[in-house]
């Protein structure tokens, strides 16, 4: 890898809406920085367009810092780039080398209209924890932490699956645009915590209903939404929804 700066040819998806035809447009960036993000070429780029009286590039950005997962870029056919474990915004331009070809378009999803370019609509995702993602509050005084035994492997299992970003890299990376990585993580976030008990039944319910009301795909198990996931959120979760779904229906069932 060359650690001197990059002339690169960047292949960049442009579509005006939702509706509109979109198709991949050729841009030079020069003299890149290998220490820059792949977000600050892009801003280096979105300079050199509107130096030329062109329109710049539309893309989702906001923390920088790996944190809000909305820097959400397909590039070179994986999402959010080569490495692992890794937001765009934390992709280092090193990770290329001189005289690459880089391609970067949206999340490809029915459930993720484009707005404009590489930015896409995610709140099919906001509308599944509306369906069921939350926790019945009682307003009266917090209750003490202690009061409430939970196991520590239980808390770590917890733990884990709410550091989910909802990026959507899952659905982007899955052949069949699934959404049961973050629908299982944030299901298994509640699942888990005596807080989250009183929804139990109907949770997995309500949010598997609205997920397939979103239009995403069904599950094959394939594991690339794991695999692509910037936070490494297991497919153990996506095995616990589907126990805490069968669970509720044998409940409803009864009834």
């Amino acid at each position: 890898m060359s650690h001197g700066n990059m002339n690169l040819t960047l292949k960049v998806w442009r579509q005006k809406n939702a509706k509109s035809e979109g198709k991949l447009e050729t841009y030079n960036v020069k003299e890149i920085s290998p220490d820059m993000s792949f977000l600050e070429m892009f801003d280096v780029l979105n300079e050199q367009l509107v130096h030329e009286n062109k329109e710049p590039i539309a893309f989702d950005h906001d923390c920088r810092e790996g944190i809000c997962g909305m820097c959400s870029m397909y590039i070179n056919g994986q999402p959010h780039g080569p490495k692992q474990g890794i937001t765009t915004c934390q992709l280092h331009m090193r990770s290329f080398k001189d005289g690459d070809t880089i391609v970067v378009e949206p999340w490809r999803a029915s459930a993720f209209p484009v707005i404009k370019d590489l930015s896409v609509d995610r709140t099919a995702f906001d509308r599944i924890m509306s369906a069921g993602g939350y926790v019945s509050v009682n307003t009266g005084n917090a209750q003490d932490a202690n009061n409430l035994p939970i196991s520590k492997e239980s808390a770590d299992e917890a733990f884990a699956a709410a550091a989910c970003i909802g990026c959507g890299a899952c659905v982007a990376a899955c052949k069949n645009a699934s959404a049961m990585l973050f629908t299982s993580a944030k299901i298994s976030q509640l699942a888990l915590l005596p807080q989250g008990q009183a929804e139990r039944q109907i949770r997995a319910e309500k949010m598997i209903a609205q997920m397939d009301e979103e239009g995403f795909g069904a599950c094959t198990n394939t594991g690339a939404c794991s695999a692509e996931c910037p936070k490494g959120i297991s497919l153990e979760h996506i095995a616990r929804l589907n126990r805490e779904y069968l669970g509720a229906k044998f409940s409803s069932h009864r009834l």
